[in-house]
């Protein structure tokens, strides 16, 4: 891909980048160092030599020391010359050397003031020029022979500059290896990512030793778990779905088809039809519900509303048809209102599923209670019917699953999904007819 850089090529030229510019920091810092050392000595020493020339050529104070220097490992040496740069006189030293600094001075390389370095075929010199204390309009020219030190400075830098070479590559094949050692695992993960993304939810073992990537191979294995259990739902549901829709209509194509070559009474048959059309709108209005709940705004945006309210509603709309079956509503809500964040239409669509399945199997009352218990608003929706058979209890939530004289399965279902989308639960149990309790955080 056009301008991007591999992790790895990055780790390397960041830890190699890093290494020899602290490396030469170093180098630097030590050339610094030792010519910082290297001009203090010199200067000092060429101080300390011309007070014991002048004093030598006063008459009083000790001989001059011609011996080398034990810091620097310099010889002294003194000349004077006139303000022509011909030699007056040699006080101590090679008259050879001499000779060369008095052409240097004559030349315009040295002038009075700092020293300067020269170099001669004898070696390398210290060189301070200055007015001579003892003979007017004539110079003293002090030089030290620092060779030796020279030579141990550039020869340390020899071999910093190897050990630099050195300690480079040492990092690159480090670094390279630590490189590696990070890089590869992402690259496991990121195929690992796109595996998953082509639809390939086999889950695989990866043994990463650093703790940041087991725990990122961890999530992905779960994510990839996940998908393949939501994966296998949505094959399921879309089968049930199909199978739940193909009954109503071979139904009405049924009687259709007897209207149309006269085999059934167009009135029977319209009946079955407008029936199972019903059944059919029902289902897909369900259909549509379960994918829009998970869509919606956030439950905390929801309006508080009085549960107890929506409770006496559901019943009002279907007490024509706990009517027709003998059936009769008891209430038992507390005075105060019991104000939960939820939408209007969810509340109806929650509880109006629950009444309807207890006007279903209720054999003589329904009894609807809502109470504040202090932690929470709790609902429940009871019937006096049969209660709910043991090994449908488990299951009787789960989509299109049918306990015996259910419909197509989705209410229930809609109705626990509605309830944990405003952070609430629904939960079945006999006592010894069929019990819904639902609860729901108080709205504050």
């Amino acid at each position: 891909m056009k301008g991007k850089i591999r992790l790895k090529t990055k780790l390397l030229l960041t830890f190699a980048g890093l290494t020899s510019a602290l490396l030469i920091a170093v180098m630097l810092i030590f050339n610094l160092s030792i010519r910082g050392y290297i001009n203090s000595s010199v200067n000092s020493r060429l101080e300390s030599m011309n007070t014991a020339v002048e004093d030598e050529r006063r008459g009083h104070g000790k001989p001059f020391d011609n011996r080398p220097d034990r810091f620097t490992g310099a010889r002294g040496s003194a000349i004077v010359l006139s303000e022509s740069g011909d030699i007056i006189s040699v006080l101590h030293g090679d008259e050879d050397t001499a000779a060369v600094i008095a052409e240097k001075y004559r030349s315009g390389a040295l002038t009075k003031g700092a020293y300067t370095t020269v170099s001669t075929e004898d070696g390398t010199f210290a060189v301070a020029v200055a007015d001579d204390p003892v003979q007017k309009g004539s110079l003293l020219v002090s030089f030290l022979d620092i060779t030796a030190i020279s030579g141990l400075a550039a020869r340390v830098n020899i071999v910093l500059m190897l050990l630099i070479a050195a300690a480079i590559v040492l990092c690159f094949v480090l670094s390279r290896f630590f490189a590696r050692a990070i890089s590869k695992p992402v690259q496991d993960l990121s195929d690992y990512a796109r595996s998953i993304g082509e639809g390939d939810l086999e889950i695989r073992r990866m043994d990463f030793r650093e703790l940041e990537f087991a725990g990122l191979a961890d999530s992905m294995r779960d994510m990839a778990a996940n998908l393949k259990e939501a994966k296998a739902g949505q094959e399921v549901f879309f089968q049930n779905v199909s199978h739940e829709l193909r009954t109503p209509l071979t139904s009405i194509r049924g009687s259709a088809e007897g209207i149309v070559y006269g085999v059934m009474e167009p009135v029977e048959a319209g009946n079955t039809i407008i029936r199972e059309t019903e059944r059919l709108t029902a289902m897909v209005e369900d259909i549509l519900y379960i994918s829009r709940i998970n869509k919606t705004e956030p439950a905390e945006s929801a309006e508080p509303m009085d549960i107890r309210e929506t409770l006496s509603l559901c019943a009002s709309e279907q007490r024509a048809e706990a009517a027709k079956r003998g059936l009769h509503f008891e209430f038992d809500f507390d005075d105060a209102p019991a104000l939960v964040r939820i939408r209007a239409k969810d509340a109806e669509r929650i509880f109006g599923n629950l009444v309807s399945n207890a006007i279903r199997y209720a054999k003589s009352a329904i009894s609807l209670s809502c109470h504040d218990t202090g932690e929470g608003i709790t609902v429940r929706i009871s019937d006096d019917g049969p209660g709910i058979p043991e090994k449908d209890l488990p299951h009787i939530f789960e989509r299109f699953y049918k306990g015996e004289g259910g419909k197509h399965g989705i209410g229930l279902a809609i109705a626990r999904e509605a309830a944990e989308a405003y952070h609430g639960s629904l939960e079945a149990s006999n006592a010894p007819g069929a019990v819904f309790t639902a609860s729901f955080p108080r709205a504050e």
